[in-house]
């Protein structure tokens, strides 16, 4: 049984991060689109953007990164266009903002054939473990 964290005490911490598979290359090579694709999640998820920064990189195994530096923490796409592979990980912290809702919208946009997702708690307010 999970300890409360809406009382107010402590931080509320969400992280979400995964990897999707099989998603369009020439989208995964398009700096400018994937910045606005952040962005928008960003809002999605209730997050109130301070930086966005993105980046592309060169090479055989070349593709784009993007990091939105939000006042609730973070996220950040990284891409290899080559595999259709990309890696996301979004952390808040607070109650307001929802890091699930801008990974679903994240992916929607990509259109993965597949999406490997994870959930971590990363509250300062540990849960109890219940034996049974």
């Amino acid at each position: 049984m999970p300890v409360s964290l809406n009382s107010g005490s402590g931080v509320v911490g969400k992280h979400v991060y995964g990897n999707l598979y099989g998603c369009e290359s020439r989208l995964l090579s398009d700096l400018r689109c994937l910045k606005k694709l952040v962005e928008d999640a960003a809002k999605v998820a209730n997050m109130t953007l301070v930086e966005l920064r993105g980046w592309r990189f060169g090479g055989e195994k070349g593709g784009v990164s993007v990091i939105a530096l939000v006042v609730e923490s973070h996220l950040a796409l990284h891409t290899w266009p080559k595999y259709g592979y990309v890696t996301l990980d979004i952390f808040t912290c607070g109650d307001k903002s929802d890091p699930m809702r801008a990974f679903e919208y994240i992916c929607q946009a990509l259109k993965p054939e597949r999406v490997v997702q994870h959930y971590a708690d990363r509250s300062s307010i540990p849960q109890r473990v219940v034996n049974l």
